[in-house]
């Protein structure tokens, strides 16, 4: 974060997994304050970040993979992903957003 913003005005964002709120990682975000800030988050909140869709993506392609990368430099050669494929997450955010509020924060298809 201090490489990345300098003047301390980052904002991270987490998801409330159960290792994000444990005891010690909250006590270390609040001794870190002053530094960045940590995006509030609903406990049951939908899963709109689009990293986890990449994720979901990667997932994929490494399992569909045959042979299976042996070595870090194999799986990041495998894992080439297109420009596209970041700009398709991107631009579906709106659309994602609106069925969250459709569902009224609820459970949603998209």
């Amino acid at each position: 974060m201090r490489i990345i913003f300098p003047q301390n005005d980052g904002i991270y964002q987490q998801d409330n997994a159960r290792c994000h709120t444990a005891r010690s990682v909250c006590a270390w975000f609040e001794e870190r304050q002053d530094e960045f800030t940590v995006l509030p988050w609903p406990a049951n909140s939908p899963d709109l970040n689009p990293i986890e869709n990449l994720w979901d993506h990667v997932d994929q392609v490494v399992r569909g993979m045959d042979p299976q990368p042996c070595n870090l430099a194999q799986l990041a050669t495998a894992l080439n992903i297109p420009v596209n494929t970041f700009r398709n997450l991107i631009d579906s955010l709106p659309a994602r957003l609106a069925a969250v509020r459709s569902a009224k924060g609820g459970y949603s298809v998209f």
